[in-house]
């Protein structure tokens, strides 16, 4: 069943109460970043931040509003959507009346090439047009097909893009525990670019929620992290845009050396580097690739 998010904006003090309406059902409680609490039941998840801002996700939220709250809300419609390609896996989507920003990133597993994040910013009648499109998690599409929809994307929507090709990355990763911290870092920046008061804001979960919240401190939004979020429209054109970028820098990097520099960390991976050095030396390695893997150290055998 689809979900759909629901946001009714409260005084702070009304916490308690709700909460203690909450205590007399059966609800697994969570910690979650700028929340008084958070809460889920009835396959419905119910937060209510600091700001006064009670988030409802699940398949009913006004109805869970009126029966646990007696809070009398419209249910934000959903508009009709084009329907997906057949065989597609496109996202579900939620439908929010709030402006949406997600973010994703490519390249962390990736030997060859830049880390990438990217966020997109979505307006609700903009999610509505994306649940059941072709936009969805990148990682099942092709690279010709990401190419083309990330243009396509950067051109309708707003974008912001953050990415560390290999000889800063390969800086900065040298500091103990750095890969998390720098992926929070570029998540966090290209949030702030996008970003207005009150946005929605939904991150594919990577690490620690402290890591990205704490660098969002401040900022009047409803953040979300979580596992495979690219079911979020936000998110899943966030992933594509994260990829076309990571693609485009990779070939550029392959046209500049004269290596054909693949994804991925495997075998053919290993078959370009060992190409790279022959033709290029073990020094300029390191602006091409990120040299903590392991394929630096296969290659040397």
């Amino acid at each position: 069943m689809a979900q759909e998010t629901l946001v009714v904006k409260l005084p702070p003090s009304a916490a308690t109460d709700l909460r203690r309406r909450l205590q007399a059902g059966q609800f697994e409680w969570r910690s979650v970043p700028y929340a008084a609490f958070s809460a889920r039941g009835e396959d419905t998840t119910v937060t209510f931040y600091t700001s006064g801002k009670l988030l409802l996700q699940g398949p009913d939220p006004a109805g869970f509003a009126l029966r646990w709250f007696d809070l009398r809300v419209a249910a934000p419609a959903a508009a009709s959507a084009p329907a997906a390609p057949t065989g597609s896996s496109a996202p579900a989507g939620q439908v929010t009346t709030l402006p949406t920003i997600g973010s994703d990133e490519c390249g962390k597993g990736d030997y060859f090439g830049p880390l990438v994040v990217a966020a997109v910013r979505l307006e609700p009648a903009q999610t509505r047009e994306l649940i059941g499109s072709n936009v969805r998690d990148s990682k099942t599409l092709s690279d010709e097909q990401c190419l083309k929809l990330g243009g396509a994307l950067r051109l309708r929507y707003a974008v912001a893009v953050r990415r560390l090709d290999p000889p800063v990355y390969n800086e900065v990763h040298s500091r103990p525990g750095a890969l998390n911290g720098m992926l929070a870092d570029l998540h966090a920046q290209a949030i702030r670019e996008l970003v207005q008061p009150g946005d929605r804001v939904v991150v594919d979960q990577f690490a620690d929620e402290r890591l990205v919240a704490s660098r969002l401190k401040g900022l009047d939004i409803a953040l979300e992290q979580r596992h495979r979020a690219e079911s979020e429209p936000a998110v899943a054109a966030a992933s594509i845009v994260a990829r076309e970028e990571f693609l485009t820098a990779l070939k550029n990097l392959s046209e500049q050396f004269g290596v054909q520099l693949r994804k991925g960390a495997g075998a053919p991976t290993d078959a370009s580097a060992r190409e790279f050095v022959r033709m290029h030396g073990w020094d300029p390695l390191g602006q091409v690739a990120k040299l903590h893997f392991k394929n630096t150290q296969k290659i040397r055998v």
